[in-house]
């Protein structure tokens, strides 16, 4: 069973920058692919961006590549999203999810995860 808490969210002018954090409980987190995902409102849940449990995998939905850094930090039990240059279409609340890996992978759909945190509201105004 693993535990994820995100924060970091909040309100942000359009170009501006902020960066979630999602901390997982347990001792095996290094064992575990993270994802970032996005839901607007009225909108369905979507991808966002995938790091595999080496950090060697790396993947974002076209509409934030370039824009936002996934990065993890395996001592902490921590998943972080960078997220750069912030437009109001970024507005969602974000959830971290993480599922166990036995291969170096990133899943990019939400039902590959297992486990997900309650999300944090970010809002990006014009």
């Amino acid at each position: 069973q693993v535990q994820l808490v995100e924060s970091g969210g909040g309100l942000v002018q359009a170009g501006g920058s902020l960066r979630l954090a999602c901390t997982a409980s347990g001792r095996t987190f290094s064992t575990y692919a993270m994802g970032w995902f996005r839901q607007a409102p009225a909108k369905e849940r979507e991808f966002a961006a995938a790091i595999s449990w080496s950090g060697n995998k790396i993947y974002y939905v076209n509409s934030v590549e370039g824009r936002f850094t996934i990065s993890r930090d395996n001592a902490k039990n921590t998943v972080y999203l960078q997220m750069n240059s912030l437009k109001p279409e970024d507005t969602a609340v974000y959830y971290c999810a993480a599922q166990r890996s036995y291969s170096d992978y990133a899943p990019t759909r939400a039902f590959e995860y297992a486990y997900w945190g309650q999300g944090t509201q970010v809002t990006v105004s014009s």
